[in-house]
C-alpha cells in the first residue's frame, strides 16, 4: 500500500524541465532532500558543483526518500560556469541583494520564462547556493535573471530543499495545469425531497415521544428551524441513510439484523410458527401484543427475515421509505412495515400449518381494513433469489 503519498505502481512523470544546480552542497541530507523536492515537482535533472562530502553518499540517498532516479542521474562537475555550459537561459536563486543591474523576478514569474524556452528545447538551468552564504557575487553574474522569495526580511534564508521545493512547485503548477491530484469523492447522489421528508417525518415523531417540541405554540416555528439546519447541510443519500439510522437506533436501541439473539433461524422460525397459530402471543384478554414480544422478534430473525432485511437497508431504491422490522401495530406484530407508506410485507414461510395459514389471513384483513397494503414475500425465494424479491416489491410500490 502507498504511503504518504508516494505510489511506486504509478507513473513517474517525465518531461523537459530546468536543470537544478546545486553550488558546493555541504550536506549529503540536504542533497537528498532537494532531489526529493525535485521529484515530486517533476525536476528530475540534477547537477552539483563541488559537493564537499564524498559523493555517491548514502546520507542523501537516505534523506531522497525514493527519489533515487534523480540521484543516480546527477552529474558533478568543478565549476558553476562548466555545470551551466550548455545552458541558453540561467537563474540564480538567492535571499540576498547582489546590487548587480538585471531583473530580479518572483518564482512563479521565473517558471513562466523557463516553460517556452524549455518548450522550444533550449536547456535552462536554476542555481542554488551554498547552505550557509548562497552564492558569490561573481555566480550570480552568470544567470540572466535573479529569482527571490518574498519572505520575513528578518529571516530570508530558506534551507536549500525549501528554496527548491518553491521553485520547483511554481514550475509544475504552471506546466502541469495546476489541477491537484484528487477530489472529494462522490459517492451518494444529492438527496431527493421524498427521501428527506421520510427523514424530517420519522424525526419529528421521534423527537414527539419524547416532547421535544415545547412550549406547543413555538412547535411550527422549531420544526422550520429543524429542516433549515438539514437543508443547510445539502446533504447526500448516504447521509441521510447514515443519520436515519442514527435515529433509528438511539429511538429503538440494538434492534438491527446482526447476530446477537439465543435462537438459530431454524428456531426462530419455530417460535413464530408457534406465535401466529396461538394468537401472536396475546392473552385472551389483551388487545396488544405480549409486551417485549417485538423485541425478542427482532433480535432473534429467521434467516430469510435477515437476508431481506439487509437487502431492504442496503438498495437505495428503499432508501428513506421508512421500513422497520417486527413492529406492532395494533394487536399483531408486522415482518416489515412502513408507516409514512402505511405498507407491510409479510413474509410468509416455506410450510405452514393450516392454523397458521388463517391466523395470517386473519391479520392481513385487519391491516386491510385499517388502510394498509399488504404485499407478500415468500421466505423460500428470498433465500434463493433477494434480488427478484425486491424488483418485486419496487414494482408494487410504485403502483401505490
Amino acid at each position: 500500500m502507498p504511503g504518504a503519498g508516494t505510489d511506486k505502481t504509478k507513473r513517474w512523470i517525465e518531461q523537459p524541465a530546468p536543470i537544478v544546480v546545486l553550488v558546493e552542497p555541504q550536506l549529503g541530507e540536504n542533497i537528498g532532500a532537494a532531489a526529493r523536492a525535485m521529484a515530486n515537482f517533476g525536476l528530475s535533472r540534477l547537477r552539483l558543483v563541488k559537493p564537499l562530502q564524498d559523493w555517491p553518499n548514502e546520507k542523501a540517498r537516505v534523506m531522497a526518500a525514493g527519489a533515487d532516479r534523480v540521484l543516480d542521474a546527477a552529474v558533478l562537475f568543478d565549476s558553476l560556469a562548466d555545470a551551466i555550459g550548455d545552458c541558453s537561459f540561467v537563474l540564480a536563486a538567492t535571499a540576498r541583494n547582489h546590487d548587480q543591474a538585471k531583473p530580479v523576478i518572483s518564482a512563479e514569474l521565473a517558471a513562466a520564462e523557463a516553460a517556452p524556452r524549455v518548450a522550444l528545447g533550449e536547456s535552462v538551468a536554476i542555481v542554488f547556493g551554498r547552505e550557509r552564504n548562497g552564492l558569490e557575487n561573481h555566480e550570480v553574474g552568470l544567470a540572466d535573471r535573479i529569482v527571490t522569495l518574498p519572505v520575513n526580511p528578518a529571516f530570508a534564508s530558506l534551507n536549500l530543499a525549501q528554496a527548491v521545493a518553491v521553485v520547483g512547485y511554481e514550475w509544475f503548477k504552471l506546466t502541469g495545469g495546476g489541477d491537484l491530484p484528487f477530489a472529494m469523492p462522490e459517492r451518494s447522489p444529492q438527496v431527493s425531497k421524498q427521501q428527506l421528508g421520510a427523514f424530517f417525518s420519522d424525526l419529528e415523531r421521534e423527537l414527539e415521544k419524547v416532547e421535544f417540541f415545547r412550549p406547543e405554540e413555538k412547535r411550527g416555528t422549531m420544526s422550520v428551524n429543524l429542516r433549515n439546519i438539514f437543508l443547510r447541510m445539502m446533504p447526500t443519500q448516504q447521509d441521510i441513510r447514515t443519520l436515519h439510522g442514527v435515529i433509528t437506533a438511539i429511538a429503538q436501541g440494538r434492534k438491527g439484523p446482526a447476530r446477537g439473539g439465543v435462537l438459530d433461524g431454524a428456531e426462530a422460525q419455530k417460535l413464530r410458527d408457534l406465535l401466529t397459530e396461538h394468537g401472536q402471543g396475546r392473552a385472551p384478554s389483551e388487545r396488544t401484543p405480549l409486551r417485549g414480544l417485538p423485541r425478542l422478534l427482532r433480535r432473534n430473525p429467521t434467516e430469510a427475515e435477515r437476508t431481506l432485511w439487509q437487502a431492504l437497508v442496503n438498495d437505495r431504491r428503499f432508501a428513506g421509505l421508512g421500513f422497520k422490522r417486527q413492529v406492532p401495530i395494533g394487536q399483531h406484530v408486522s415482518d416489515f412495515v412502513s408507516f409514512p407508506l402505511k405498507c407491510v410485507i409479510d413474509l410468509v414461510p416455506a410450510a405452514e400449518t393450516q392454523t397458521a395459514a388463517q391466523a395470517r389471513a386473519g391479520k392481513r384483513q385487519w391491516l386491510a381494513e385499517r388502510g394498509y397494503r399488504v404485499m407478500e414475500a415468500l421466505a423460500g425465494e428470498v433465500e434463493r433469489d433477494v434480488a427478484g424479491v425486491l424488483n418485486k416489491l419496487e414494482g408494487e410500490l410504485s403502483a401505490l
